[in-house]
């Protein structure tokens, strides 16, 4: 097991939230920042007023919906440890932007809503989680209402997940009987009053003092189940929860504020400090000297009245200071960082130094993109940052035509968070953008309208998939770009796509020219240095 040798970076923990959603996911996120002093009052997703303002949804569309449609970065201080927490979308639809969020974090909490179990999403982020060894904890969540037994949700994990599981609380009754948690392995009682939020002191679970709290045949069933639930569990092992093999559960209510500090501290306690990443060309541990990090995501108009772009770069090795020069991997750029932030979802502050584990911003002008390496001048790639091919095609109809070259700007921005992708057709004026799920498209128009003042229209494009094209000899190339100029487009690199109407098509076009590759995904060519 590796354990990083410098104490700031054996102090950090960079996790991130993963659920189906409304399973309690940023609900959960507000409070643990309640807990790590980092808000005064937490938000609630469905409440009014103040409350209202949760901090991680921070975009006007997110609050007015109710949900997630962009990972969010907050860093805070928990008990002399520092946690990189990593908010992600629950919605289907933006999984793409979640899926290259889990390729930043260390280890990841699963919510689980008590009376629905596993559900599809979960299942999904889970098998990523999976691929990258990425150990989780499990929340089980909203016990103070009706649900599922703890057993049957501990079962169905450890079935449907092939999971150890290993209950680290256990819930004194479920939904209207819930009167609070029992710490299993310190054998305490956490008690919960109905109406109120949080607990009360612990109390020893073996101790007749436990008569004031629960009444005798309940206590006794009570005691029963736990240790039931002790007996019927491996003992923890935190090799293998690290390795991926293992989950520690924990039990509790995020709207209640119920057995979430417990959940902290699991994380705090158990959770690895910033792990070695691999590259192309060899492992990167986090105690080397040099400066190397990853951009996962990049984010435009977080700041309305500045335009900006802030890349989102994780850590993963060396000392950072401000005004440090890195290099850019695909375009072999040197850029000097001369104001880097730190994260409160949109709230920021400028930072002197960073550590491994952590996540910086970086004021970016269309140079930094989704994937990029930036190092103190080695030539590294770290892998495993997934691209996506574009499900649905749209043509975008614009509403005033004067507006077309601010429309080229807006969807290039956007475009360059990752979240859609921009195709401009050879033939014809419309542009065509492509995306994983239908909600994006909604988002897509009412970000264009709210940040760039833009009306658009969206209409079904007369293709369904796009390919990447390329060929060893250029001439070839050549000369399928001139035979199929009605289905050929340029993303924003200018690199060559063939618009397809159908698979057969694909197909079809595949076996008819076998010097040309089709790709689902475009690469970013790397410029010579």
């Amino acid at each position: 097991m590796y354990e990083p040798k410098t104490e700031a970076v054996r102090r950090r923990r960079t996790f991130a939230i993963i659920s189906h959603p409304d399973a309690g996911k940023t609900t959960l996120t507000e409070n643990l920042l309640l807990m790590g002093g980092a808000i005064r009052m937490a938000g609630q997703v469905k409440a009014k007023g103040e409350r209202r303002r949760t901090q991680s949804d921070w975009m006007k569309i997110e609050q007015e919906r109710g949900i997630s449609v962009s990972s969010a970065v907050m860093t805070f201080e928990f008990e002399d440890t520092i946690c990189n927490l990593l908010d992600t979308p629950g919605h289907e639809d933006f999984s793409e932007d979640t899926y290259r969020t889990l390729t930043a974090a260390d280890s990841a909490i699963m919510v689980i809503d008590a009376a629905k179990g596993i559900e599809a999403q979960t299942l999904k982020l889970f098998e990523v989680c999976r691929l990258r060894d990425v150990p989780i904890i499990t929340f089980i969540n909203k016990v103070d209402r009706e649900g599922q037994s703890p057993f049957e949700l501990i079962d169905e994990i450890a079935e449907r997940l092939a999971l150890d599981t290993v209950p680290m609380m256990w819930p004194a009754g479920m939904g209207g009987l819930f009167k609070g948690l029992i710490d299993l392995r310190q054998n305490t009682f956490l008690p919960h009053t109905k109406g109120e939020e949080g607990t009360g002191e612990a109390v020893d679970f073996s101790s007749d003092a436990m008569a004031e709290y629960i009444p005798e045949k309940e206590l006794e069933t009570l005691r029963e189940e736990a240790e039931l639930a002790q007996v019927a569990s491996p003992d923890f092992d935190l090799d293998l929860y690290r390795a991926g093999a293992m989950t520690p559960v924990f039990f509790g209510s995020a709207l209640r504020k119920v057995g979430v500090r417990q959940l902290l501290r699991g994380v705090t306690s158990l959770a690895p400090s910033p792990r070695p990443q691999k590259t192309t060309v060899r492992t990167v541990e986090p105690d080397e000297a040099k400066v190397s990090g990853f951009v996962f995501k990049v984010q435009a108009n977080m700041d309305a009245n500045h335009r900006d772009r802030i890349a989102f770069m994780r850590l993963c090795s060396g000392r950072f200071k401000r005004g440090m020069k890195l290099k850019i991997s695909s375009s072999g750029k040197v850029i000097s960082v001369h104001n880097p932030i730190l994260f409160f979802a949109q709230d920021r502050e400028l930072v002197e130094e960073a550590w491994p584990g952590d996540i910086i911003g970086i004021p970016n002008h269309g140079t930094i993109r989704v994937g990029d390496t930036l190092t103190e001048g080695e030539d590294l790639v770290f892998t495993g940052i997934p691209n996506f091919a574009p499900e649905i095609l749209q043509r975008v109809r614009l509403d005033d035509p004067m507006k077309m070259k601010h429309l080229r700007r807006a969807l290039e921005s956007l475009a360059e968070e990752g979240v859609t992708q921009v195709f401009k057709p050879k033939i014809g004026a419309n542009w065509v953008i492509g995306v994983v799920g239908q909600l994006q498209l909604e988002v897509l128009r009412e970000r264009i309208d709210a940040e760039y003042g833009i009306k658009v229209g969206l209409e079904p494009a007369p293709f369904e998939t796009a390919r990447w094209v390329s060929a060893d000899d250029p001439l070839e190339l050549k000369r399928f770009v001139d035979a199929n100029q009605g289905n050929i487009a340029e993303d924003r690199d200018a690199a060559p796509v063939f618009m397809a109407k159908s698979a057969w098509e694909v197909g079809y076009i595949t076996d008819k020219w076998p010097n040309i590759s089709f790709s689902e995904t475009g690469e970013r060519q790397a410029a010579e240095a």
